[in-house]
């Protein structure tokens, strides 16, 4: 507000100005679970604030220029006041709101979706949501979903659930956080303990250039803040309904491959699914201004079926959930909370053997399985205003997390081996979906993750400086049993001879025609592995004239994974991570925002690689001709002698913590630089551009090509007794960098330390950059209607994709097969699975009558990049080191219409179609007795748009038809592998009184 101006009108329409900007493109400072506010006052003048939900209050002098702000405040309704003028404002999670006291102006109620002004007081770039704004809206009741709206935000692959991509960086890079509080699963990065969505207050979604406080993500942070209770007591009721009469048939797909004649590799149309979600819940004063108090209890039942070639299922799941939140106010200045949140799910599905392929009915007598996970979060926090100036907060807790545990038919016929035909159906007496669920260790405990961590917090406003500065430790647990990955311990595949009589390399090995057999083993130990993380920061947002602000920050982050004994394998302490910015008050009344930032950050290493790393593991295939078939198990009996040199991928040796990863290696980083402005024009409406530029400083991953690779350095070198046994299998490395290693150069058993140039290695550099501008628009809520708006022009370029591989499906975090050998890396510098050119977002709402509402959300984005994979040629130098045993398309080798492999560059086969989707929200609100009723209708995707959003990039049929002359080609390269989600409808119906 411009108090030159002495206008009424003039103040109330800046104030508006200031209430009534960016959602989407507002940059704000504040710990995830808490807001701010900031302003103008007089000079030297008393400003107190009240939370008009709990009575508390606190009072602060303003500086000499009549600033004044005050921190970690809970998200909710404030009155501030000072010198007879007063403001009704909102205060949000994450965000700085300002507010303006030095005019005598009449007290603006701030109302409607956009919560958030223009923050002059931050760098950071952020997008917030409360849950009166979700329900308005025809938006999937998942974070997810709801990060999916904020801008430079897009759609992973399905085969991992769709999580969000957030500026290029893939979907295993993302923190999650409730109340505060660092919820991430980090075994895979793809999890995340859950809060019950209708006891969701806020969420706030952080799309980068993030301070110092926050770290141990690449991609972006989604934090939830839970619903409290306040003095006066509010309860409801809701229901919500996803019939399977509202939901179109999903496409199939046909099998092209002429041995599956009739056949289909998607077959979808005749699957069926509904759910009833239910919630009961009330908060409300225990003692008045005191003691608050919100639960909720969560019930959900949802029923399926789905169909195969030679199965089917039926399925239901549920299990009550819910919170508890105690809010004690112990005085103005010190506060209390707790948070406990039970998120257990339990599931049974009923498996049936089809009396037909593809029958769309459950035949026969169907086997029962049961399947358990999830757990609970505990969450204790407590926040001090010491002084005026010194605000503290502490945070410890706690989760908990079971992973599986299954019971009945699929843990049944233990004794069966996994079984496929010629033309892979599955066959046999083993239960489950391929590849099966394997035989697990009976002495192991069972699969859980558990993290306890804490973290303390100050706040120091001295001047034109507010200095911030914490530390954290959390201590992350993953057990894990060991097992053999397939019941009867082996995967039995049958084949038959081609006509060159060629099996695995041996000449003449069987007549043309005859069938042999391939048998897998994958087997491993259990064990509990630890991942310790640390980090200390430092920063000062300073306000170096009036209307400029510096921002400055350090963090050091130490990482340390351990394996199942508890020795480190990877440690390193003290990373540096700065993080400078600036925000530019053009007009000085925060109607017009000059803003930019550069940031470094880490991810640490997942516990899934101290799993996969440091414990003993058999990968093997072998090759066999058989005499007959076991009638039961339809595996093979009376098998020949070995045909070939058996493929050994892991031999069972457990690996020496010492030599599994560079001693040197260097943590997944990224550098960040981001430049932004915004404009708040007539009406509240306003408009932003923001440009975002990412590059990955350091990746790492695992490379498996060792022993080759050390085998001729150590000739090179002259170390004529190496063995290259004594090394472990694959180790962690920075691709494309020098690797440091510990070495049992002369088979003694003492290990020395040495620098392998790169070269040996023969991998491409770990590459990922994102550049992206985005456009946003926001109309906000003025009792009538809203609209916010983005479009978003980006690119994302590179040799990894990153903690995960999309092209398939590859969930290990940090450890894909993308660097196992160099030839994988061959060609794989190119647009990557989340590259997403073009992508439109629109939404909102509109208050058609007192009790009418409409809501919309609409989107457009162009297609994925499509790439050709198959396997590596025998004339690729690793090919005898390795890379031929891979029997997954690993490369961008593939073969060309004329069966003969060429190398394809990544991403340069074309794109996946546009994909377009509008959903349609109306609502029923009337009041009714002392409550307010609401009836809604939620249809999504209402134009049943399924286009196709993957495809099957694999050209080559098999590895073993990829040698033959001319390459057997796959007839099903190019076919889609998922679609948009037909369309489905949501009904709802809420009481809340």
């Amino acid at each position: 507000m411009n108090n030159n101006q002495g206008s009424r009108s003039a103040a109330c329409r800046a104030a508006l100005a200031f209430a009534f900007s960016m959602c989407l493109s507002s940059t704000v400072w504040a710990q995830g679970a808490e807001g701010s506010l900031y302003g103008q006052a007089t000079a030297n003048a008393t400003v107190a604030i009240t939370n008009l939900d709990t009575g508390a209050s606190r009072e602060i002098k303003s500086e000499r220029n009549g600033r004044f702000a005050f921190s970690k405040l809970s998200p909710g309704r404030y009155k501030v006041s000072s010198g007879g003028v007063s403001r009704e404002v909102q205060v949000v999670v994450g965000a700085g709101t300002q507010v303006n006291l030095d005019a005598k102006v009449e007290t603006i109620h701030v109302t409607g979706n956009t919560l958030s002004g223009i923050d002059i007081s931050s760098v950071e770039s952020n997008t917030v949501f409360t849950q009166e704004q979700l329900r308005a809206l025809p938006v999937a009741r998942d974070p997810n979903a709801v990060a999916l709206l904020a801008p430079g935000v897009v759609r992973g692959d399905s085969g991992f659930g769709g999580l969000p991509s957030f500026a290029g960086a893939s979907v295993a890079e993302n923190g999650y956080y409730i109340n505060g509080f660092d919820v991430t699963n980090i075994r895979t990065f793809l999890s995340y303990a859950t809060l019950p969505f209708e006891a969701i207050g806020q969420q706030q979604i952080k799309t980068g250039g993030y301070g110092a406080e926050y770290g141990r993500s690449l991609g972006g942070v989604v934090s939830l803040v839970s619903k409290r209770g306040g003095n006066e007591w509010k309860s409801g009721v809701s229901m919500y309904w996803t019939p399977e009469s509202g939901r179109a048939k999903a496409k199939d797909v046909r099998d092209l491959e002429p041995t599956n004649a009739g056949g289909y590799t998607i077959f979808q149309s005749s699957n069926k699914s509904s759910g009833v979600n239910v919630n009961v819940y009330s908060g409300g004063a225990l003692i008045k201004d005191k003691l608050f108090v919100f639960a909720l209890i969560d019930g959900n039942d949802s029923r399926g079926s789905s169909y195969g070639q030679s199965n089917s299922a039926s399925s239901k799941s549920g299990k009550p959930n819910g919170l508890v939140k105690l809010d004690w106010q112990v005085s103005d200045n010190h506060s209390i909370e707790g948070t406990a949140i039970s998120n257990k799910g339990k599931s049974t599905t009923t498996d049936y053997t089809n009396a037909r392929p593809f029958s769309t009915s459950h035949d026969g007598i169907g086997r029962t399985s049961t399947n358990e996970s999830g757990g609970s979060v505990l969450i204790g926090k407590y926040t001090g205003h010491l002084t005026r100036n010194l605000t503290v907060s502490a945070l410890v807790g706690k989760v908990e997390h079971l992973v599986s545990k299954v019971r009945g038919a699929r843990t049944a016929n233990q004794d069966c081996p996994v079984v496929l035909e010629v033309n892979l159906s599955e066959i046999g007496c083993w239960v489950g979906p391929f590849p099966g669920s394997g035989a697990r260790d009976p002495n192991a405990p069972e699969d859980t993750d558990k993290r306890d961590a804490w973290r303390l917090d100050m706040e120091w406003a001295v001047g034109n400086h507010t200095v911030r500065g914490g530390v954290d430790a959390q201590a992350f647990t993953s057990s894990a049993a060991g097992s053999t990955a397939y019941t009867g311990g082996y995967y039995f595949r049958y084949f038959v001879t081609p006509d060159s009589g060629i099996i695995n390399g041996v000449r003449n090995a069987a007549v043309p025609g005859t069938q042999y057999v391939r048998r897998r083993l994958v087997s491993s130990t259990s064990g509990k592995y630890e991942v310790d993380n640390a980090a200390i920061y430092l920063e000062d947002s300073w306000r170096f004239a009036k209307t400029l602000l510096l921002y400055g920050g350090l963090r050091a982050e130490s990482f340390n994974n351990k394996n199942a004994a508890g020795v480190s394998f990877v440690k390193k302490d003290n990373q540096l991570a700065p993080r400078i910015g600036f925000a530019w008050d053009v007009n000085g009344d925060a109607t017009s925002k000059l803003y930019g930032n550069f940031g470094s950050y880490f991810i640490p290493v997942a516990a899934n690689t101290n799993i996969r790393q440091t414990r003993s593991e058999i990968f093997e295939h072998r090759f066999y001709l058989f005499q007959s078939r076991d009638p039961r198990t339809q595996g093979p009996v009376g098998l020949s002698a070995e045909l070939g040199v058996p493929q050994i991928i892991a031999n069972g040796a457990l690996p020496n913590p010492a030599t599994i990863a560079d001693t040197k290696l260097r943590p997944m980083s990224q550098d960040e630089f981001i430049l932004g402005f915004q404009k708040a024009l007539n009406r509240g409406v306003s408009v932003g551009i923001k440009g975002t530029h990412r590059k990955i400083k350091n990746g790492f991953d695992d490379y498996c090509g060792v022993h080759q690779a050390l085998e001729k350095w150590a000739a090179d070198n002259r170390f004529t007794n190496f063995d290259s046994n004594t090394s472990a299998g694959c180790i962690l490395l920075n691709p494309g960098r020098d690797v440091n290693l510990q070495i049992d150069v002369n088979n003694d058993g003492r290990l020395r330390e040495f620098t392998i140039p790169a070269r040996y290695f023969g991998l491409a550099p770990y590459k990922r950059t994102y550049t992206g501008i985005e456009l946003t628009f926001d109309r906000p809520f003025d009792g009538k209607w809203n609209m916010q708006g983005s479009y978003t022009w980006s690119k994302s370029k590179g040799t990894a994709e990153g903690y995960v591989s999309s092209i398939i499906d590859q969930a290990d975090a940090g450890i894909t097969q993308d660097f196992d050998f160099g030839s994988f890396t061959d060609g794989a510098d190119g647009y990557l699975p989340n590259d997403r050119r073009h992508v439109f977002k629109l939404f909102g709402n509109a208050q058609i009558q007192p009790d009418v509402r409409l809501g919309f959300n609409a989107s457009a984005a162009s297609g994925r990049p499509k790439s050709c994979i198959g396997f590596v040629p025998p004339t690729a130098p690793d090919y005898a080191g390795g890379s031929a045993n891979y029997t997954v398309a690993s490369s961008y080798y593939c073969l060309n219409n004329q069966g003969v492999t060429v190398l394809v560059p990544r991403g340069s086969q074309g794109r996946t179609p546009w994909t377009y989707a509008l959903d349609f929200s109306v609502a029923w609100t009337p009041k009714l007795a002392t409550g307010k009723l609401t009836l809604q209708a939620d249809i999504f995707n209402i134009l049943n748009s399924r286009k196709a959003l993957e495809v099957n990039e694999q050209r080559d049929y098999s590895r073993q038809t990829s040698g033959t002359s001319p390459g057997q080609l796959s007839q099903n390269y190019g076919q889609p592998t998922s679609f948009e989600a037909p369309r489905s409808l949501r009904l709802t119906a809420r009481y809340e009184f």
